[in-house]
């Protein structure tokens, strides 16, 4: 199994949606990842509150690294299968964050949990679970 250090993870995204949307690990395990955006205007939807959609692509992302960090030496990638997310509640500003952690590590899939939540209020605005299929 292949390691990142926190740094390397951050350079995978770069160049790509991710970074777009601002996304910034900031703990890389085999266990837990934990990556967060800082809100700004154009993340919003027009309603004035936090896109869906952003929230969606935090934990997903998360997910996908520990996805990664998980996989054996001949694996070469991995592919979202299926994803459910429960919003609970939303953000205006601030930073959201999201913890995912693995709840099946298997050779051909992998399930990850992800709560996503604002860092200023500690409020939960999300549940996150995620099926990664491992490309061989």
């Amino acid at each position: 199994m292949e390691t990142f250090s926190l740094e390397e993870c951050n350079a995978g995204i770069k160049s790509f949606f991710p970074e777009l949307a601002g996304i910034e690990f900031t703990k890389v395990t085999k266990e837990e990842v934990i990556g967060e955006i800082k809100l700004r205007p154009e993340l919003m939807a027009p309603n004035g509150f936090l896109h869906a959609g952003l929230v969606v692509t935090l934990a997903d992302t998360v997910c996908a690294w520990g996805t990664r960090l998980n996989m054996n030496d001949q694996a070469k990638g991995l592919t979202t299968i299926e994803l459910k997310t429960n919003f609970l509640s939303t953000a205006e500003e601030g930073v959201i964050m999201s913890i995912a952690t693995p709840l099946h590590v298997g050779r051909t899939t992998q399930v990850w949990d992800a709560v996503v939540k604002s860092q200023t209020t500690g409020k939960v605005m999300a549940h996150f679970r995620n099926t990664q299929m491992i490309l061989y």
